[in-house]
């Protein structure tokens, strides 16, 4: 199993006896809005599998040149095993989530159907031939599904029609793994999306996001 080094900062979360590790890494940085917008993946570990949720981006393109992408993918990085991935999880297929779904061909990559749908037909959605690499094998979900004990996928529309977030199951209070159901911490203090609302609702210990650099908590009363 392959470690992380310092940069990388994990959540562990406990159920059923068990501990899984919820891990971070930072594959990549974006311009948006004149600033850098960093762009992280999760790891989970689980007794049963090693998840990887979202893969981020691995090459260049000129339909995101503006965005001056600066990467640093999976498949380059020292203190990453891409060979220890047994499951993938696409929470969107937008180009920086699926960008490195290539790494894993021949692994089982799950998303919602209706996300992939979206990708294969709508024009200005994603890079295509990222989504449609040769060897990707899509597991098309419809609805919630327990991929593991005490992981599901849920989804989660409002970023997209098809977006879907990884909830881990803890002694009392889940981890999500939101991937862009909410860009920004605001999102999730006010939440205006059924997604951003759905996340609420499961009243959790702390929810990654794909483009903030520690996890969001819950301050204060509990929204509902």
């Amino acid at each position: 199993m392959a470690r992380f080094g310092s940069m990388a900062q994990d959540n562990r979360v406990g159920y059923d006896g068990s501990t899984a590790r919820v891990t971070k890494v930072l594959v990549a940085d974006l311009l948006a809005a004149g600033e850098r917008m960093p762009v992280y993946v999760h790891v989970i570990d689980h007794p049963d599998a090693r998840l990887l949720v979202d893969t981020g981006l691995t090459q260049l393109h000129p339909a995101v040149a503006d965005m001056d992408p600066r990467l640093t993918p999976l498949s380059s990085r020292a203190d990453f095993d891409v060979d220890s991935i047994d499951v993938v999880v696409n929470t969107h297929l937008h180009f920086d989530h699926c960008g490195g779904n290539h790494l894993f061909a021949g692994k089982p990559t799950y998303v919602q159907r209706q996300e992939l749908d979206d990708a294969r037909t709508k024009d200005d959605y994603t890079i295509r031939e990222w989504v449609e690499a040769p060897g990707v094998e899509y597991v098309p979900v419809d609805g919630e599904l327990e991929l593991l004990p005490g992981v599901r996928l849920v989804p989660a529309p409002g970023h997209t029609r098809g977006s879907q977030v990884v909830v881990v199951k803890t002694g009392e209070r889940p981890v999500v793994i939101a991937g862009d159901t909410a860009v920004l911490f605001a999102e999730l203090d006010e939440p205006s999306t059924e997604g951003q609302r759905l996340i609420r609702a499961l009243d959790p210990e702390a929810v990654w996001l794909s483009h903030e650099h520690e996890p969001w908590r819950p301050t204060g009363e509990q929204w509902r």
